[in-house]
């Protein structure tokens, strides 16, 4: 069936409907990490050339994003692979490149480091490289991120910001069940590759009514979750969360937060992060991932009434001297 589908003319399953999550729609309660795999399912049912693929995935994963697709869709569509990211990663760089849909899961963010070259020096390269005429649009990356309480430094990071540096390339970074499903759904049908960072800490936390069967979420578009006059606050993932409380805090002293969920890391929202920070004149950043993770500035009219500051956790003194 796998193989019928990806020699079918490419053109017919470039038509994916881009709507916008109608929110009025029948409803489900999920987690997190089932509306992941609610998304997977509809991907599958609706692209006979979608294939899901990575370490432990046929067995449901280790954090049971892919349980029950096996059963559903067969072993061709639902793919266990080696211990090898930069082989899983390339396997998807190739089968995106006839024409597949390669949904590859990485186990855990932290060992995304391997498939770098893939992911930087192909897959993002690709369109550009051949002039136009290949792409691997297909290709879609998702990896658990973030830390989660108890995972140590290997299974803990928040690597964004190195995907965020390279031209070719939309990174995504949820912040609950809604935004999971919704997202995930758009990067795996848009025209360019993507990396989904999913934030493991919410993966049974956040608890939604989910918009059930098909709908999309955009992308590059933040979400102002609140509105307010003194100033900006931006994060994303499982930050967004703590940033709504710290908003709170202010505004029982009398201060009012403009909340905005950057939601898309690469290509990011500067329209709406730019009139946010016009209006306010003032602008907090706020992310799991190092300080020295630089973001992009914004080129505004005038400037803001205060630097922009960064809330990060501290770098370890054990990374950048002797023990």
């Amino acid at each position: 069936m796998l193989r019928r589908a990806l020699t079918t003319s490419s053109r017919r399953w470039r038509g994916f409907s881009t709507a916008v999550a109608n929110t009025e729609s029948q409803t489900e309660k999920m987690t997190m990490f089932a509306a992941i795999n609610d998304a997977m399912r509809v991907a599958l049912a609706t692209d006979p050339r979608a294939v899901v693929f990575g370490e432990d995935v046929a067995f449901g994963g280790v954090f049971r994003c892919t349980m029950g697709l096996l059963d559903e869709f067969g072993a061709e569509r639902v793919l266990n692979m080696p211990i090898n990211e930069q082989g899983l990663v390339g396997f998807g760089i190739g089968m995106a490149a006839v024409g597949g849909t390669a949904i590859a899961e990485v186990q855990f963010a932290d060992y995304i480091f391997p498939a770098m070259d893939q992911i930087c020096n192909e897959a993002a390269k690709f369109r550009y490289r051949s002039g136009g005429e290949f792409d691997v649009g297909g290709l879609t990356i998702r990896a658990p991120a973030s830390a989660v309480g108890h995972g140590g430094h290997y299974h803990s990071q928040s690597p964004e910001v190195y995907f965020a540096h390279t031209p070719g390339l939309k990174v995504v970074y949820p912040r609950d069940a809604i935004t999971a499903k919704g997202l995930l759904l758009s990067c795996i049908r848009d025209r360019n590759p993507c990396i989904f960072f999913e934030p493991k800490i919410l993966y049974r936390s956040s608890v939604q009514e989910v918009p059930s069967g098909d709908f999309e979420l955009p992308l590059g578009k933040a979400d102002v979750l609140t509105e307010g006059s003194d100033v900006t606050v931006v994060a994303w993932g499982s930050q967004v969360h703590v940033a709504l409380r710290a908003c709170e805090r202010a505004a029982a002293e009398g201060i009012s937060c403009e909340a905005i969920d950057l939601a898309t890391i690469m290509p990011w929202d500067m329209e709406t992060i730019r009139d946010s920070v016009l209006k306010t004149g003032r602008l907090v950043v706020t992310h799991e991932a190092p300080l020295t993770a630089v973001r992009q500035s914004l080129r505004l009219h005038s400037p803001p009434d205060r630097p922009a500051p960064r809330v990060t956790p501290p770098l370890h003194p054990h990374l950048i001297h002797p023990i």
